[in-house]
């Protein structure tokens, strides 16, 4: 049995990394078999696949594994971490886009880190996002990659999580949130393209087109484990259009809420509103940060409206 892990796909094209080498190769070109077209099945960097031989040197993907988790953006599969990249500046940062892909994170169980980038534009600012993630349970670094601050806290930090074992971890942010810049100054042999941002609607250029795998072994040294994924940037994760969990589902995709089980007045209490709402007087007495709630809140109203035959 050949195993790899798929790298990236590009076209119906994949790249696999191979468990073992093959004529002193470990990185191979394969395509899914013919029957994942019409099954609607897509690999997706980060599965771990079975190939067979097709022909002397060339393989086609026979299996996928079972996949512990996969994501629709960014387009993952098998994922440990996401380093959320937030900017205090440049764009402006929406903590609502962020606390939706922490809640995708947290339903497929993903781990969560925050990162603040540019902090050197906005410390104050990023002093405030600091606050508001680190109350809610989250491990979070403030970052500038101008002036080199808070870069060695987070290699360090990632050299701990890939020690001991085989993790996939992502990037992924806002286009123009400087995630590739930040890869580049953590990792300087990826020379990943950056882009400037648009003075005129505060946007980046999105300069990653699509999700591909790197080997932390490459990166940190033989003794480091697993991938470091880089993905494209987002300006948006539509619940209306893509199904990521339910609204049954919500609550527990806020894990600064889980001190409130059980101790609502009412049995079927939204968290929103209610009188006696264990969460909504967390709130109230600042031991829950607001942002977090006005974000449960639209998620909580976008899943309630949402027709159920989408």
């Amino acid at each position: 049995m050949i195993l790899g892990t798929v790298i990236k796909g590009v076209g119906g094209l994949y790249t696999v990394r191979r468990d073992s080498e093959y004529n002193g190769e470990k990185y191979i070109n394969v395509r899914g078999r013919g029957s994942f077209r019409h099954e609607k099945i897509v690999l997706l960097a980060g599965d771990r696949v079975e190939l067979e031989p097709l022909s002397q040197g060339e393989f086609f993907c026979k299996k996928i594994l079972d996949r512990k988790n996969s994501l629709i953006r960014p387009p993952l599969a098998n994922l440990d971490y996401i380093f959320v990249v937030i900017s205090t500046k440049k764009p402006t940062p929406s903590l609502f886009i962020v606390d939706k892909l922490i809640s995708i994170a947290e339903y497929n169980k993903i781990e969560p880190i925050i990162i603040i980038s540019k902090s050197d534009l906005d410390n104050e600012y990023g002093e405030e996002i600091y606050n508001i993630y680190k109350k809610s349970g989250f491990d979070v670094f403030v970052t500038s990659s101008e002036k080199q601050e808070g870069i060695d806290n987070l290699l360090a930090y990632l050299k701990k999580i890939t020690e001991n074992s085989e993790p996939i971890c992502a990037f992924a942010g806002a286009s123009g949130a400087g995630k590739s810049t930040l890869m580049n100054t953590l990792f300087p042999t990826l020379a990943l393209q950056t882009g400037n941002i648009s003075e005129k609607i505060e946007r980046g250029k999105n300069t990653t087109r699509h999700t591909e795998l790197f080997p932390l072994s490459d990166l940190l040294g033989k003794e480091y484990n697993g991938y470091l994924a880089d993905t494209p940037g987002f300006s948006l994760l539509d619940f209306e259009r893509f199904d990521f969990f339910s609204l049954e589902d919500l609550f527990d995709t806020f894990r600064d809420f889980k001190d409130s089980v059980g101790k609502c007045k009412y049995t079927k209490c939204t968290h929103t509103k209610e009188d006696g709402c264990d969460v909504v007087n967390r709130v109230k007495n600042g031991e829950i940060e607001k942002s977090r709630h006005e974000s449960y809140i639209e998620l909580f109203t976008t899943l309630k409206n949402k027709p159920r035959w989408k």
